[in-house]
């Protein structure tokens, strides 16, 4: 397929690399950003609408609501250079209210929209191994569904338009109270003087065991903080969470204590942080560290 790929970032750039290599030809649009590496493996056109012109399938893979919003519909946007036929796949995590919105206005243009956010972060955008949440139509889905294997393992359609982007919010509601857990545990084992990487091993083998323990676990203890999902990025899901809950007139207070430690951590300066950084607001609180930092 003739693909446009828009948001090669951390995740985006890995994503666009496995289309590349299945055989898709990728285009992007120009950015002063752009490596040089990325100049050589895509084509490079002159903005958003150019890319629309071009692809037969647009995929964005932005960080918010009000990017995706830019992307599509700003000047030089996807939508002023999209025929009737063609398919945009949002795979940000991005406002379930505003993706129907967005879906709505595409479609009267005779297009396709699928909501498609990911989970797995860079790890799981590098290996192919990301899970791909997924709303839309059954037959749009179906001709999106080479496209997702080439980016991930576990791809579910979960329902109409903006079930994709619930199920993010849901997914990352869980992501984020289980690192705070796992970061409370580890900061209260700590303190206690036991040694945090035996209690993450003796536990890792009984019902605490996740993923998460596994890997956040020991970023925290080895303090590699290296952004694969940005503190910043989790804090903007789990407000996408609140205002979600607001709408609905559904209590989160777990989601919004730790959207709370999250906003602690960035008034620290660990925006840019690895979301496992959380552990860092709870270390100020405690004055204590789960381990030291390495010199």
């Amino acid at each position: 397929m003739q693909i446009g790929f828009i948001g090669l970032g951390i995740m985006g750039l890995p994503m666009a690399g496995h289309l590349k290599a299945a055989g898709h030809a990728i285009c992007v649009p120009d950015r002063a950003s752009l490596s040089a590496d990325s100049r050589a493996a895509f084509t490079v056109l002159a903005d958003a609408t150019a890319v629309a012109r071009a692809a037969d399938v647009i995929i964005l893979m932005v960080p918010d609501t009000p990017d995706v919003e830019a992307v599509l519909f700003g000047p030089a946007g996807v939508a002023a250079g999209l025929s009737p036929g063609k398919l945009v796949i949002d795979m940000s995590s991005i406002s379930p209210t505003a993706t129907k919105d967005f879906a709505a206005r595409i479609t009267a243009l005779g297009c396709a929209y699928l909501d498609a956010p990911v989970s797995g972060g860079e790890v799981g955008a590098k290996q192919a191994s990301l899970t791909i949440m997924v709303g839309g139509e059954e037959a749009d889905f179906a001709r999106a569904k080479p496209l997702f294997e080439a980016m991930g393992k576990n791809i579910t359609l979960v329902g109409g338009s903006g079930a994709g982007q619930t199920a993010k919010v849901a997914n990352q509601i869980i992501v984020a109270l289980t690192i705070e857990a796992v970061a409370e545990a580890l900061l209260f084992a700590s303190k206690a003087g036991a040694d945090p990487a035996k209690v993450r091993q003796a536990i890792t083998g009984g019902l605490a065991t996740s993923r998460i323990l596994e890997l956040h676990g020991e970023r925290m203890i080895k303090r590699t903080f290296a952004p694969g999902f940005r503190i910043v990025l989790h804090q903007k899901d789990l407000n996408l969470a609140l205002q979600a809950g607001k709408e609905l007139g559904v209590a989160l207070p777990n989601t919004a204590a730790t959207q709370q430690l999250f906003a602690a951590a960035i008034a620290a300066g660990h925006g840019g942080l690895d979301h496992s950084g959380l552990v860092r607001a709870l270390e100020t609180m405690a004055a204590h560290k789960v381990a030291p930092d390495p010199e």
